[in-house]
């Protein structure tokens, strides 16, 4: 009766050790040849003013809740020509866009109740590709942290006011300037026609003085 191998006992060959891989030297070129893409943020044109690691929510009115909008890094950015500054946050791993708007004069934050390492405010925000009415609230890691960026965003906020109203203030001025200057020009040639009537009148009256005269007898 034929015995059958145990199944534990294997070949010679495969109870060799495998041959270690030999350095030949040799290099192998990549098959596909990978080139250097510059990729576009949309921020080179603006220089950061404000830059910190925070965490942003919006207000759902539908749910009447605060949704988290996504942790990363907020800043403020402005514009190298037209100096326009707008608020900016990315989420950080995915880079994401969480808040993306313009900072306007006629914006405010504040305060969030309850908690001062949070603040509030409202703005039509493009993060999701259209314009959007939102209630955002941000929470930093420390107070100071959230007292930098209230400030930061108040002093932005008027610095945009002041230019529109430099403006008007200097386009006022420029007419009234104008004004007074016509004002005056009409004030001197009325002057000037009164004293020419003045001169006439007083030149006929010496003509009319000297012909009424008696003559002088010898």
């Amino acid at each position: 009766m034929a015995s059958k191998e145990p199944e534990h006992e294997h070949r010679e060959d495969e109870e060799a050790p495998a041959a270690e891989d030999e350095d030949t030297g040799a290099q192998v070129a990549p098959i596909v040849k990978l080139e250097e893409v510059a990729v576009s943020t949309g921020e080179e044109n603006e220089d950061p003013i404000l830059d910190l690691k925070s965490k942003l929510y919006r207000f759902d009115k539908e749910g009447n809740q605060w949704k988290e909008r996504g942790a990363g890094t907020v800043k403020l950015l402005k514009h190298k020509e037209t100096g326009k500054v707008r608020l900016v946050m990315r989420q950080s791993k995915t880079l994401k866009i969480c808040a993306n708007h313009l900072v306007l004069p006629t914006m405010t934050v504040q305060e969030h109740a309850g908690n001062d390492k949070s603040c509030l405010w409202h703005a039509s925000d493009y993060a999701d590709g259209e314009l959007k009415d939102e209630l955002f609230c941000i929470r930093f890691a420390s107070v100071e942290n959230c007292k930098t960026f209230m400030q930061m965003f108040q002093e932005v906020a008027e610095s945009q006011k002041p230019k529109e109203e430099n403006k008007d203030a200097s386009d006022a001025a420029g007419q009234l300037e104008k004004l007074s200057f016509q004002e005056k020009a009409g004030e001197k040639a009325v002057a000037k026609k009164e004293e020419k009537e003045t001169k006439v009148d007083t030149e006929k009256a010496d003509t009319e003085n000297k012909d009424g005269e008696p003559a002088s007898s010898t």
